[in-house]
């Protein structure tokens, strides 16, 4: 059995609470804070696989409008972008293979980006859910997401 307390990818997706939906940037702060505080555990036993995931109080079931500024990095190549995947800090690095990047988020956007340049700092304000799916370590997405700031 392999416990991680960082969410490989509270986004791949890392996607909490109405108090933190406004603009400051010290709220918006703990939104990367209770991302990070998602439990993952993988448990393999047998033939069969599964992801035990918790969250904290601050991440409700049920999905809700946030608003959080990280480095974004698309998803798919193209003039075009519509998803990204939204990283606290330039430092962490989600696509290289370290369990011991910070938590990251998974971004859907409702209107495609162009022009748009690769680890640049943007502000996002979108429907934050938890992913409940037990065959993959993303916790958390974020859809529905305008641009606020870039």
């Amino acid at each position: 059995m392999k416990t991680s307390s960082l969410a490989f990818a509270a986004v791949l997706g890392t996607q909490i609470a109405p108090a933190f939906a406004t603009t400051s940037n010290a709220q918006q702060e703990d939104v990367w804070q209770l991302l990070s505080q998602i439990e993952v555990q993988e448990v393999i036993s047998g033939d069969t696989y599964r992801v035990d995931k918790s969250w904290p109080d601050g991440i409700p079931a049920t999905p809700r409008m946030v608003e959080i500024t990280g480095f974004a990095v698309p998803l798919y190549p193209g003039d075009e972008v519509r998803e990204l995947l939204l990283s606290s800090d330039t430092g962490f690095c989600p696509l290289c293979g370290s369990p011991d990047h910070g938590a990251t988020l998974q971004v859907t956007l409702d209107e495609p980006l162009t022009g748009f340049e690769e680890g640049s700092r943007i502000s996002v304000q979108g429907t934050l859910a938890r992913v409940t799916d037990t065959e993959t370590w993303q916790a958390a997405r974020m859809t529905g997401a305008k641009v606020v700031r870039n």
